[in-house]
């Protein structure tokens, strides 16, 4: 310590101008032994050595065997030796140190400086705070201002636009032609009317007032403007040769809005013109009907009388029936033939009346019937869419159509007219096809105007067609048997009649499945059947009653089977008559030529030799058989067969006989040998016996020859 105290006094001279300063920057330094070690504590000191012992540092002194105090002035001397160093370099860099006082000192002031300048800033910046806050305030006040004043501005626009009466639009309803651009100016009209009705508010402004007179004689003068132009327009169409539906389509509804208008702002004169337009097109479309069904009555061909019925005798016809031809050869009135096509031609245009006229020709009514209702269908259809796109009203339809003296009217009367006087039950039921027809195409067309008409048309020809047809019924039920009667087993013309009329209304009832005809068919069948009997029963001999019976039988199956290829439960019953009447036949035909064989086979053949009996068979018995059979079978065939052919008239079905005739004698020769092969000593019958071989080979050829 008295090292470092005397080189601080050796340069004291040196540094004596800064020794001053020196005291200010470390203060005194005591150095004294002494009192340094006095104010040590060596409390815990056994502790801290014990924890040194490891330590790198004691463990060294330790070794070296340097005192503690020793080492610890040492390191004191150390110490002071450093911060005595230090001192030195903070002289050295005492200007800078001084100079870096006096810039902090500086920077102090200039950032002082900036603290007051910075907090005028921040006063000034929450002054523009508050001003900007209240600029903030001003502008939404001036927005909402704005806003309600553009808001005020543009119901005052609309007021004002809505309620003014621009000289134009007076010039226009007033002077103008009734064209598009007339239209456009009722819209504006319409619309300006309309808004001064639609608030209160508007209706109590005085600017109103004013104007409401104007608006008011704009109505006036609009209204009865475009009624003349409409009534103008609705009397064109009773002009002659006016084809209706394009002047309805390509004029007038272009002014579909004038109906509107008028619904609107001049209800009186709006029924006016419906009520025009009504009866004009009730008189103009009731007109043209009466003269299109006056037109088809030239061209209708007559097919029946209350004379043409299946029962009545071809010979009853009188002087007052206008020398019309036997119904025997006029089987077209039963008979459906071509007539069907009708029901193929239901889309098909209605008739052009002068056109057919020209070409002479004449059509069956049911033609007439589909024409005038194709003529409705598509007439009501165009008329009830335009009344409905036009007025607004599809109700109007039936104001014209259905009101006195209207079309349906006109048509009831006519229909009316012929109803009464039809006695034709295949047209009938024809029209009845018709009519389910267009009811299909007017549902396909999604058009309900015709429902009730069509309706009541069908309800008023299903009550016809009955009581035509108990006509033909009650004609076969009381027919008098013995003028009917001829004596001819060929199919008898009345039978033909039946059997062509029930073929056709079979035909007819194909896809319908009507179950009220089916039994009206099956109380005709029952009927026809008994007729037949008592036809049969007028010949003298079995066998020309069978004859009679089979042929017509025949007849029958044939003419159904034409008319289709499924003839139900009647072509089955009467498949299984003829069925019956031919086995009849068959052995009525081997009886006549062969009995003493078939009596013996029926009454002897079965009995068995070998067993004793009362009266066996014998040779004698069987010979006279044999040889008769013998000598004549071939001769008796031909003449079954020239029987056959001469008896039925339909050649197919008498070969069919005459088969099952041959096939049955087979049978029956074929059950006598093997009787004989049973009799004693019947082995001297053989030389008389006919092989079953050479009957195989007549019937086969007759089967070729046929």
């Amino acid at each position: 310590m008295a090292e470092v105290a005397g080189n601080t006094s050796g340069n004291a001279n040196n540094g004596q101008k800064f020794f001053l300063d020196l005291g200010s920057f470390v203060g005194d330094l005591n150095i004294d032994d002494e009192t340094a070690s006095a104010d040590i504590s060596l409390e815990g000191l056994e502790e801290e050595l014990q924890e040194c012992k490891t330590d790198d540092v004691v463990a060294n002194i330790l070794s070296k065997g340097t005192t503690l105090r020793e080492y610890a002035k040492g390191v004191e001397h150390n110490l002071r030796q450093v911060e005595l160093d230090s001192i030195q370099d903070y002289i050295k860099e005492s200007d800078n140190l001084v100079s870096l006082h006096d810039q902090i000192r500086d920077c102090d002031i200039i950032l002082t400086q900036m603290e007051t300048l910075l907090s005028g800033f921040q006063g000034e910046i929450g002054s523009i705070s508050s001003d900007i806050k209240i600029l903030q305030e001003k502008s939404m006040d001036m927005g909402l201002r704005l806003k309600n004043r553009k808001v005020a501005e543009s119901k005052l626009a609309k007021f004002v636009e809505d309620i003014i009466v621009p000289p134009r639009m007076i010039d226009i309803i007033v002077d103008g032609e009734v064209n598009e651009e007339y239209m456009r100016t009722l819209e504006i009209l319409s619309k300006k009317l309309k808004y001064s009705d639609a608030d209160l508010m508007v209706k109590t402004s005085k600017a109103l007032k004013d104007v409401q007179p104007e608006l008011e004689r704009l109505r006036q003068k609009a209204v009865s403007k475009v009624f003349d132009f409409m009534v103008q327009k609705l009397y064109a169409l009773r002009k002659p040769k006016t084809n209706i539906q394009i002047l309805q389509q390509s004029v007038l509804l272009k002014y579909k809005y004038i109906l509107s208008f008028l619904k609107e702002h001049g209800k009186e004169v709006y029924l006016e013109v419906r009520a025009a337009y009504t009866d004009t097109m009730n008189k103009v479309l009731s007109a043209q009907f009466r003269a299109y069904i006056q037109a088809l009555e030239k061209l209708q061909l007559d097919i029946a009388t209350s004379n043409d019925l299946i029962g009545v005798e071809t010979r009853s016809t009188g002087l007052f029936l206008r020398g019309r031809e036997p119904l025997k050869n006029r089987s077209a009135v039963f008979a459906l033939g071509e007539r069907i096509n009708i029901l193929k031609e239901i889309d098909e245009p209605p008739l052009i009346p002068h056109i057919a006229e020209a070409s002479s020709k004449k059509y069956p009514y049911e033609v007439l019937f589909r024409s005038l209702h194709k003529l409705l269908m598509d007439t009501t259809s165009s008329e009830y869419l335009f009344c409905d796109d036009f007025f607004g009203e599809q109700t109007m339809f039936y104001d014209i159509f259905a009101g006195t003296g209207g079309p349906f009217s006109v048509i009831d009367e006519h229909f009316g007219t012929f109803l009464l006087n039809s006695f034709d039950a295949i047209g009938l039921m024809l029209m009845i096809r018709i009519i389910h027809q267009h009811q299909l195409v007017m549902s396909r067309r999604r058009i309900p105007c015709l429902d009730s008409y069509l309706d009541k048309v069908n309800i008023a020809l299903w009550p016809r067609f009955k009581m035509v047809f108990d006509l033909h019924l009650n004609s076969l039920r009381n027919a008098n048997i013995r003028t009917l009667w001829e004596d001819d087993v060929h199919p008898h013309y009345v039978i033909r009649r039946y059997a062509e009329f029930t073929a056709s209304l079979i035909h007819l009832n194909v896809e319908y499945g009507d179950g009220q005809l089916e039994l009206n068919l099956e109380r005709l069948r029952m009927t026809v059947d008994d007729l037949l009997v008592k036809l049969a029963q007028m010949f003298a001999k079995q066998k020309q009653q069978t004859v009679f019976l089979i042929n017509n039988y025949d007849m029958i199956i044939s003419v159904l089977k034409e008319a289709g290829p499924d003839g139900g439960k009647i072509q089955q019953h009467f498949e299984e008559l003829l069925k019956n009447n031919t086995s009849i036949f068959v052995e009525e035909l081997l009886l006549e030529h062969f009995s003493d064989l078939i009596k013996f086979v029926k009454t002897r053949g079965s009995e068995d030799p070998s067993i004793g009996t009362e009266r066996p068979i014998t040779i004698a018995e069987v010979e006279p058989i044999v040889k008769d059979f013998a000598s004549r079978w071939k001769a008796a065939i031909e003449l079954m067969h020239n029987d056959v052919i001469t008896s039925f008239s339909n050649f197919l079905c008498g070969m069919d006989i005459l088969r099952a005739a041959l096939t049955q004698l087979l049978l029956y020769y074929t059950r006598l040998s093997d009787c004989i092969k049973r009799i004693n000593s019947g082995s001297t019958l053989n030389k008389d016996l006919v092989s079953i071989s050479s009957i195989m080979y007549e019937i086969r050829k007759y089967s070729r020859t046929f």
